[in-house]
C-alpha cells in the first residue's frame, strides 16, 4: 500500500451516518475514503430499533414541534430508496414492516384527542382491528386499540450491508488517526501511517467523534450522550411486533420492536420510557424484571417460561443542547477544512447527508480527484448485539 492517496472528502465513522454520506457522494462523483476503527455499523446504528420514525412519536403531548416537523417526510424518502428509485438504490434490504403501530393498552389517554389531528400525522394514522392487528396482539385477550402508523422497520444489519456495498473501494479499516496539516491547515488525515489528502474532512462518528475532535484540538462542537438501557428478549414463541405502547405520558411507555436472530428465532428489543431515566438507573437484573412485568401486565398471554433476556447500555450521541434535550435535526457545524455532524436518529441520515452537501456547494468543493484507490484493508460487518448476547 502506498504511504499517499487522495481523494476528495475522507469521512470518519462508518454508521449509518457515514455510510449513507459516502454512498450519495459517491452516486454524486466524488472520490471518497470513509475511515472506521471499529466494525460497519457496530456503534449505535446496530444498536437501533431499525424505526424510520415520521414524527408520530414526537407528536403524543398533542402539539407539532420541530422534530416531527424535520422527520416528517423521511418515510417517504427511505421507502424510495428501499424501492430502488429513491436517492439510493437500497433495493435487497430487508423491510420488517410496513409500517409502525401506536398501541394503547386501554382506555386511550386524553391528549390523543390533539395527536390525531396534529399536522405530524393528520391522513397518516389508520385503526386496525381482527387480521388486520400485529401477529403478537392477535389475542382474543387483547382489549386495547392500534393505529398504523405511516412509518415503517428496516433490517440495520442488511441496511449496513447494502451501503457498504455502495462504498466501494473506498472503505478503510484504521486504528491510529491524526491530523494532516499544511501551513497549519487541515489538508486530510494520517491513517496508520497512511497519508490521505483530501479537499474535506467529515467527522461522523458518533460517540468517537468527541475523541477525534480532542485529538485535533477542536473544543466546538460540544457532544452529549443521551443514556439507554435497552432490553433484549429471546423465545421461540415471539411473535413480530412492532408498536410504541402509550402511557399516561408524552413518551411511549414501551417500545417493540422485533428482528431475526441468526438461529431463526425472533428477538424482541425494548425500548422507550422503559429505557430511559428509570432503566437507566437499573442494574441489568431489576431492568430485566421490569421488563418481564412490563410484558406479563401488557401482553399476559406471552408465555415467558421459554424467554431468555439480556440488556443493553447505549449512549446515544448528539450535538450538546441545554439541558440535554433532544436535537430536532441532523446537526452539522463547519470548520475549516472540516465538518462535523451527528444524525442524532437513524432516520435522519438522509438529512445529515443533505446539510453535508449543501455545504460542499456552498464552498464550491466539486469532484477533483482522479486517483484510482489502491486495494485497502477493509473494516468488518458488525454482528448483530442480539446474536451477540443471546447466540
Amino acid at each position: 500500500m502506498p504511504s499517499e492517496i487522495s481523494t476528495d472528502i475522507v469521512i470518519v465513522g462508518a454508521g449509518v451516518a457515514g455510510l449513507w454520506l459516502n454512498a450519495r457522494l459517491r452516486r454524486l462523483g466524488y472520490s471518497t475514503v470513509l475511515v472506521e476503527n471499529a466494525t460497519l455499523g457496530g456503534g449505535q446504528t446496530l444498536k437501533s430499533q431499525g424505526i424510520i420514525h415520521g414524527g408520530a412519536k414526537y407528536a403524543l403531548h398533542g402539539a407539532l414541534t420541530g422534530a416531527s416537523e424535520a422527520i416528517a417526510d423521511m418515510p417517504r424518502r427511505w421507502r424510495e430508496a428501499l424501492a430502488g428509485s429513491g436517492e439510493l438504490d437500497l433495493s435487497g434490504v430487508r423491510l420488517l414492516s410496513e409500517a409502525h403501530y401506536l398501541w394503547s393498552p386501554g382506555t386511550l389517554a386524553g391528549n390523543l384527542t390533539s395527536f390525531f389531528a396534529s399536522k405530524a400525522v393528520r391522513g397518516r394514522v389508520d385503526q386496525v382491528k381482527g387480521e388486520q392487528l400485529p401477529p403478537a396482539l392477535q389475542d382474543r385477550g387483547f382489549k386495547g386499540k392500534v393505529y398504523r402508523l405511516a412509518e415503517l422497520v428496516v433490517d440495520t444489519p442488511s441496511l449496513v450491508k447494502r451501503l457498504a456495498e455502495l462504498g466501494g473501494d473506498g472503505l478503510l479499516a484504521g486504528q491510529r488517526i491524526e491530523p494532516l496539516r499544511e501551513h497549519g491547515e487541515l489538508a486530510g488525515l494520517i491513517v496508520d501511517g497512511l497519508s490521505i489528502r483530501a479537499q474535506r474532512v467529515v467527522l461522523s462518528a458518533g460517540e468517537g467523534t468527541e475523541h477525534l475532535l480532542r485529538d485535533l484540538g477542536i473544543e466546538q462542537p460540544a457532544m452529549q450522550r443521551r443514556a439507554l438501557h435497552m432490553v433484549i428478549a429471546k423465545g421461540p414463541n415471539l411473535k413480530p411486533l412492532y408498536a410504541h405502547c402509550l402511557g399516561g405520558g408524552p413518551k411511549p411507555r414501551i417500545t417493540v420492536t422485533t428482528h431475526p436472530a441468526a438461529d431463526g428465532q425472533w428477538v424482541w428489543y425494548l425500548g422507550g420510557d422503559i429505557a430511559e431515566a428509570d432503566g437507566v438507573a437499573r442494574e441489568p437484573a431489576a431492568q430485566i424484571a421490569a421488563a418481564q412485568k412490563e410484558i406479563g401486565h401488557l401482553l399476559p398471554w406471552v408465555d415467558q417460561r421459554q424467554i431468555r433476556w439480556a440488556t443493553l447500555r447505549v449512549n446515544r450521541a448528539e450535538p450538546a443542547q441545554s439541558g440535554l434535550v433532544r436535537p430536532d435535526n441532523a446537526f452539522l457545524a463547519d470548520q475549516p477544512g472540516l465538518l462535523v455532524g451527528w444524525p442524532t436518529k437513524l432516520a435522519l441520515a438522509p438529512d445529515f447527508a443533505d446539510r453535508v452537501i449543501a455545504t460542499l456547494e456552498r464552498d464550491g468543493i466539486q469532484p477533483r480527484a482522479t486517483d484510482t484507490l489502491p486495494e485497502l484493508p477493509r473494516p468488518a460487518l458488525a454482528t448483530p448485539v442480539w446474536d451477540q448476547l443471546l447466540p
